[in-house]
């Protein structure tokens, strides 16, 4: 407990602040206590400090990451059951963990009924990315396409088009949920098109890719898309009852 050894020097922890390195002062009691107990080398006392800073930045960049991302705290894959009574190809999730698809410049359709962890899914692997450095970028699709006509008004369309054609990982959630216009569908060609082969997208559905091309305005603009998306893509099918069922007040596990 940090309780049992002696407090950091005011002094100490002045020059600490002034290196910009006074989040140190947290732990450096403890980390002292244990190296006159143990007599450590003093360059192994401060491997062991530093690393403790290391890592407190390496995680505080990986949360600012994930929450510019849109990613929400708390939907990791860590939180995932894997007893869950949803059907799904577990190694094949095993695999995306891994985010060699990423490295290839792949694509991820996560595919399934509403409740079964769609999006809970999706955000994990942004979450992991996150924490390996990678820039993410999660949106609903629908308020997405809802953004870029706004964007055609404010002069902010070229810029958000952009950051979604150079992103390392773009998610789109709940894509295909009802009809598309003629904008919506443009947007969606050309983010398929600047991200080919470029970047990686995972987008979750209700829908098998096949179907999206009926819901879009401009069938041949739609059939480029979907080709070069699904044809790039890991196919992860979830199929089960609805999560969310367990959610329910009064609901006892």
């Amino acid at each position: 407990m940090l309780s049992e050894y002696r407090p950091v020097d005011p002094q100490l922890a002045a020059v600490l602040r002034r290196l910009k390195l006074g989040p140190l002062s947290a732990v450096l009691p403890e980390r002292l206590g244990q190296a006159r107990q143990k007599g450590m080398d003093p360059e192994d006392f401060l491997l062991v400090l530093l690393g403790d800073e290391a890592e407190r930045r390496s995680q505080n960049a990986a949360t600012l990451r994930a929450a510019k991302a849109g990613l929400a705290p708390d939907m990791v894959l860590d939180g995932w059951d894997r007893q869950t009574a949803v059907r799904y190809d577990r190694e094949l999730l095993d695999r995306l963990m891994t985010l060699t698809f990423l490295d290839r410049h792949e694509h991820v359709c996560v595919m399934g009924p509403v409740g079964v962890g769609k999006t809970m899914l999706a955000q994990g692997l942004g979450h992991i990315a996150s924490a390996r450095g990678k820039s993410v970028a999660y949106h609903s699709a629908v308020k997405l396409f809802a953004q870029l006509k706004v964007g055609r008004v404010d002069q902010s369309y070229t810029k958000q088009i952009r950051h979604l054609s150079i992103v390392d990982m773009l998610i789109l959630d709940d894509f295909a949920l009802h009809p598309m216009d003629m904008m919506a569908t443009v947007d969606f060609a050309e983010i398929v098109v600047e991200r080919h082969r470029k970047g990686s997208m995972i987008i979750t559905t209700n829908r098998d890719p096949s179907e999206w091309i009926g819901l879009m305005a401009e069938q041949m603009l739609a059939q480029s898309a979907v080709d070069r998306f699904a044809n790039n893509a890991h196919d992860l099918e979830l199929d089960g009852p609805s999560y969310r069922s367990r959610q329910k007040p009064g609901h006892r596990a």
